[in-house]
């Protein structure tokens, strides 16, 4: 039900505004309008803003695109210390790291619940946000030690293929959209391109229950609306991240 709803609310694509610079000015900070800070090419970032548009939140969370290589400022002196997307700008107070940003914007707004009620699978869902961090050095690994593939990253992936198995109501963690989906999405979109292109491994081979997980996000408006071309998020990563 709520990737239904997900889907209804997020239906209009939004006009994205270009990315602020060294040169931009801030917006009217701190005037009462809630702000969403990203950068468009940051998988975490990309988190907070799937959780935004899932809820329906697009009038009431301003999107405001920084780059990060060539990062204002001022977003550093006077909107968030440590610098990093993203970080949200909420009622005189500013609030970051993508696993805590998207607990609190499903909790202080409005819009589908994204955390089941059901004890077992938040539960679960908990979990999954716990390990989601440990999964991304996993897989990010190999890719910037310039190895083929460890261990650990089959490892992870495995222990993915075998969580999407653990409720049998849909292809997704715990059968809804929920932020356990969230808290994955944007990093397997990103490691099945830098794998496939760069390691010739697909991630998806031989994991039938990430397969499907990935197909049945990709039909979600909400996610969709956030994603970039693959090519582009290769060449972000080889330019920035220096994957090879």
């Amino acid at each position: 039900m709520a990737a239904a709803a997900a889907t209804t609310r997020s239906s209009t694509e939004e006009v994205l505004q270009p990315a602020l610079g060294a040169v931009s000015e801030p917006p009217p900070l701190f005037d009462g309008t809630t702000r969403l800070y990203i950068c468009y090419f940051c998988p975490f970032a990309q988190r907070a803003w799937i959780t935004r548009n899932c809820k329906g939140l697009q009038d009431e969370i301003k999107l405001v695109a920084i780059n990060l290589e060539d990062k204002p400022a001022w977003y550093k002196d006077k909107v968030y210390p440590q610098g990093t997307v993203p970080s949200l700008e909420h009622n005189g107070k500013v609030a970051g790291e993508s696993l805590d940003l998207i607990k609190y914007i499903d909790s202080n707004f409005q819009g589908p619940a994204l955390l089941p009620q059901d004890d077992a699978k938040r539960q679960f869902a908990d979990e999954l946000i716990a390990y989601a961090g440990a999964f991304t050095k996993a897989l990010y690994a190999p890719l910037l030690s310039r190895v083929e593939m460890s261990d650990e990253a089959v490892a992870a992936l495995d222990k993915i293929e075998a969580a999407l198995s653990k409720f049998s109501d849909g292809p997704l963690f715990l059968g809804q959209l929920s932020l356990a989906d969230i808290a994955y999405v944007t990093i397997l979109e990103r490691v099945q391109i830098y794998y496939s292109h760069l390691r010739n491994y697909e991630i998806a081979q031989g994991r039938p229950n990430l397969e499907k997980f990935i197909e049945e996000m990709n039909k979600i408006e909400a996610y969709k609306q956030t994603k970039n071309q693959p090519l582009i998020l290769l060449d972000v990563a080889k330019s920035h991240l220096k994957i090879a």
